[in-house]
């Protein structure tokens, strides 16, 4: 996907409304350019010619993704799956694009007919993209929603760029929201989205006037905290050492030596479809269609839009920042924990570094909330619009 095609600019709102200012001043309207035939040919002649590595013997998804899965899954996307599906639901979205720093930054954004309606934000993660709210759009018609393509990121990959740490992000993404002309606005987040959403609200708290988290980020924990923490709390950080050891390699990967990675997993769409969906399958709710939260479509999906645009070299970036230390946040946050998060906290820990005035609890859903249970995520991102108008009227108690 070539990113460099613009339309001509979007018409601008002059009106000043209450929470929004005076919305797409400095933005222009963008247009997804579609795939070449050439570069879809090539994809399926790659994914054929797929070599199986020789290994050991083994069963389930312990040691990754299993030969027999991805064989079958391979075999549909170089026979049957058809890009230009998604991609034309992809091309329909309201796309705008703006310069910050001399970047380009691109979001989808959506807008509520009620021109008094209140503004999200939506941050994506990784293994992820813009596509993890797809299902959450049509539930929002209501409210002005941005999604931006974080920098790195499928929509906002630029060869030679600087690499994009959470803080940078949180600045590119809060001169997007103003370019666009809103002055106020809620930021949901979840995986990197929730550390560059708790920047946004350290750096551009007159801005943020609420917060919506499915997880808690990467904290630097300092050693008072460490020695007052309760028993549920250390062993929250015990099961996250255990996991880092036994789950989290691909971390110190992509945080070390991200370009020998990404110079294997560019040259090998099946190697790229295995690191993804390995992350997609297991940190997601296993009770979904065919006891997976993805379909082989919307799998087949989201890596074939790292594959096009290029995006996983870069995507790797903010693993190479330091650990979030911000202090303790005291925007209003609203959080939704899934169970079959990867790490879910409890609302005791989570107190500890954010002004939580709504928690919800669902015995349903993953890491990937937004895209498994959108009914559920858009509970929750209400919530922190109810935190959001309790700021605007001075009454923000729950």
């Amino acid at each position: 996907m070539d990113d460099s095609d613009r339309v001509p600019p979007a018409e601008s709102a002059t009106e000043r409304t209450r929470f929004g200012g005076h919305r797409a001043r400095d933005s222009v309207a963008w247009d997804w350019k579609p795939v070449d035939d050439i570069d879809i040919e090539d994809l399926r002649e790659r994914v054929a010619r797929y070599r199986p590595p020789v290994l050991s013997r083994a069963s389930g998804w312990g040691r990754g993704v299993p030969t027999d899965y991805l064989g079958a899954l391979t075999e549909h996307w170089a026979g049957s799956f058809d890009w230009r599906v998604p991609e034309v639901r992809i091309r329909s979205y309201p796309w705008t694009r703006v310069h910050i720093d001399g970047e380009p930054v691109t979001a989808i954004h959506q807008r509520s007919i009620d021109p008094d309606a209140p503004v999200v934000v939506l941050l994506h993660g990784w293994p992820d993209s813009f596509l993890r709210f797809e299902r959450v759009l049509p539930l929002l018609s209501d409210v002005h929603v941005v999604v931006p393509c974080l920098t790195g990121y499928p929509g906002a990959v630029t060869a030679g760029i600087q690499p994009a740490t959470p803080r940078v992000m949180a600045r590119q993404v809060a001169g997007l929201i103003e370019a666009l002309g809103y002055e106020r606005y809620v930021v949901s987040g979840g995986d990197v989205g929730s550390v560059v959403a708790t920047h946004m609200a350290r750096a551009h708290g007159d801005s943020v006037s609420a917060l919506h988290l499915t997880d808690l980020p990467a904290l630097r924990v300092s050693p008072d905290l460490r020695g007052d923490l309760t028993e549920r709390e250390q062993r929250y950080y015990r099961d996250a050492r255990r996991w880092r050891a036994t789950e989290g390699g691909y971390r110190l990967l992509q945080a070390t030596k991200p370009h020998t990675l990404a110079r294997a997993l560019s040259d090998s769409p099946v190697g790229l479809a295995a690191w993804m969906i390995e992350k997609l399958i297991g940190w997601s709710d296993s009770r979904g269609e065919n006891g997976f939260a993805f379909d082989r479509d919307d799998l087949l999906t989201w890596v074939s839009l790292y594959w096009y645009t290029g995006a996983i070299g870069t995507s790797f970036d903010p693993y190479s920042a330091a650990p979030l230390d911000v202090g303790f946040v005291d925007t209003p946050t609203a959080v939704s924990m899934f169970r079959h998060e990867i790490l879910p906290p409890g609302p005791d820990l989570f107190r500890r570094f954010y002004d939580v005035r709504s928690w919800t609890e669902y015995d349903v859903g993953g890491h990937f909330a937004a895209w498994e249970r959108p009914a559920e995520f858009v509970v929750g991102l209400r919530n922190a619009l109810v935190l959001a108008e309790g700021v605007r009227r001075g009454t923000t108690d729950t």
